[in-house]
């Protein structure tokens, strides 16, 4: 987008001035893929408003015939796609506007007009187990595969496993102490995959969190949330979110090729894995008691949205009824 000034508050500056301006804020390692994406946005802003050899000011934005040329723009450029995309460069325009708003250099926000598109509800949140196996064989760095094997073979909450300290867990029987909701205390137990990982996560460590960051903490933390030896920090959620969000997309949306698509579609949730746990428990036929045990919730009824059939045991189960089968 060109060479990046140092750009004043207030005034109005050249539009590819101002969207490197927001881009420089994107910064930090995590937000890399969004920092690509939203520039894809800003990129096709700046092709259709400041050709080269123009002069575009970002102020032409800020009045009711640039709102207009704004929205016809980008109905034009993006109706036609999925709703998550729609919606991805909807919000990457959105942000970079809410930024230059905050510096002065935008009276209102010309995208004003638009609004972003809503998605049919998803009633087949468990994932297939073919996905879980998928997943299972993914490469990706040890911490990962050792959360999120235990986040399946538990059923516990994300928080509850990150929550997880190395003195809490009873390797030999293949169980744990956790903090449920309402601070409730409980015991998750885990199987043969997290026991064979575990060993490998915590080698050379007695003390401290069970899932750590890659560096040292860079900000005072609690000593409960260091590793007392490597000062490293206890994984947070939404890091551990991020992470699983963007390794899984793939694997969530195989049929995508397009990078574009695929950096805007969602990718599956840590949340996912327990809701398939406790989703394949039920159709093995655990009975409610054991579920309420391996879930933690206390009443039936909030059990209840995570023991809807799935799909391929809907399917089995007609199969198996089916008196026109082939035998």
């Amino acid at each position: 987008m060109g060479e990046l000034h140092r750009l004043e508050r207030g005034g109005s500056p050249p539009l590819p001035a101002a969207a490197a301006a927001y881009l420089a804020t994107l910064s930090g390692p995590e937000q890399r893929n969004t920092r690509r994406a939203y520039h894809s946005t800003l990129r096709a802003l700046i092709a259709e408003f400041a050709s080269p050899g123009t002069h575009v000011l970002l102020a032409e934005l800020d009045n009711e015939q640039g709102a207009e040329r704004l929205t016809a723009w980008f109905a034009r450029q993006w109706s036609g796609r999925a709703a998550a995309t729609f919606n991805r460069h909807l919000d990457a325009l959105r942000s970079a506007v809410t930024f230059w708003m905050d510096q002065g250099w935008l009276s209102a926000d010309p995208t004003r007009r638009l609004r972003r598109r809503g998605r049919a509800p998803d009633r087949t949140r468990a994932l297939a187990i073919a996905d879980i196996e998928a997943l299972f064989d993914l490469e990706a760095p040890l911490r990962e595969k050792t959360l999120w094997t235990m986040l399946y073979e538990t059923a516990a909450r994300a928080s509850e496993v990150l929550g997880l300290d190395v003195e809490h867990l009873d390797r030999r029987n293949r169980r744990a102490r956790v903090t449920r909701k309402g601070s409730a205390v409980d015991i998750i137990v885990w199987q043969t995959r997290t026991a064979r990982l575990l060993p490998k996560l915590l080698v050379g460590r007695s003390k401290g969190p069970v899932f750590l960051t890659e560096r040292r903490a860079r900000v005072a933390l609690a000593a409960g949330d260091l590793d007392p030896v490597t000062g490293r920090a206890r994984l947070s959620y939404r890091r551990a979110e991020e992470i699983f969000n963007e390794l899984t997309k793939p694997l969530a949306h195989p049929d995508l090729t397009d990078l574009e698509d695929l950096v805007a579609a969602p990718g599956w949730t840590l949340h996912d894995l327990r809701h398939s746990a406790l989703t394949h428990a039920a159709e093995n036929g655990a009975n409610t008691g054991t579920l309420l045990a391996y879930s933690g919730h206390a009443s039936v009824a909030s059990l209840a949205r995570y023991t809807r059939v799935s799909p391929d045991a809907l399917t089995r189960w007609q199969a198996r009824r089916d008196p026109h089968r082939r035998v």
